[in-house]
């Protein structure tokens, strides 16, 4: 039986390795992306759950943009036009993104919360959508926000659980490109969900969570 992670695709064949998925430790964690073993899939769960794109609409009007997310689409639109060399624009971004951050209500700083709802509802809705138009940018998206949502979803149920210990004698690298999260001394060599370079990785020191 093969096991896939579902952050950065890598496979974990119990016949080449030799040691069933199941006996494996419970802290166990892909040898790429730093992913928990409950991230991982068997061959026989991704065929079950595999359904065609159903077409949905979203009404526009339905609810009002909260103030953590103007944040993230104004962080990314700085990051859009740092990677064309506008600084202008950059600059304005970020501060914009900046205002709204200290905007969120600490009632809405529930990052698991918003997790599990993104990973259940708003994903799901947007992978139907784009794949009944054949957006592939919106696909592609789609597919690097699930990988990076899960991963982060898996930190903080770890630091949940573990507390300051989780992080203990590691620093938290953030991919500047796509958002992944990853736990350790140093930075992948290359991004496990957008591929890029270890240099554009953050590193966010201990001290500083």
């Amino acid at each position: 039986m093969k096991y896939t992670c579902s952050v950065c695709g890598y496979v974990y064949d119990e016949e080449v390795e030799g040691v069933q998925f199941s006996s494996l430790p419970d802290d166990w964690k892909c040898p790429m992306c730093g992913a928990p073993k409950n991230l991982f899939e068997s061959e026989s769960t991704k065929e079950s759950t595999s359904e065609e794109a159903v077409a949905e609409t979203i009404d526009e009007d339905s609810e009002k943009l909260s103030p953590g997310i103007l944040a993230a689409i104004f962080s990314n639109l700085a990051r859009g036009a740092e990677k064309q060399y506008l600084s202008e624009p950059q600059q304005l971004y970020s501060e914009i993104a900046e205002y709204f951050t200290k905007a969120v209500p600490a009632k809405d700083k529930d990052i698991n919360k918003a997790s599990v709802e993104e990973l259940s509802v708003l994903y799901p809705k947007l992978r139907s959508i784009a794949s009944a138009n054949k957006d592939r940018g919106a696909l592609r998206v789609t597919v690097w926000g699930e990988k990076v949502t899960r991963m982060i979803k898996a930190i903080t149920d770890g630091y949940m659980k573990e507390g300051e210990d989780y992080l203990k004698n590691n620093d938290v690298w953030v991919c500047t490109v796509c958002g992944f999260i990853y736990i350790g001394e140093k930075p992948p060599r290359i991004c496990p969900v957008c591929k890029v370079p270890d240099w554009k990785f953050e590193c966010i020191k201990e001290e500083a969570v």
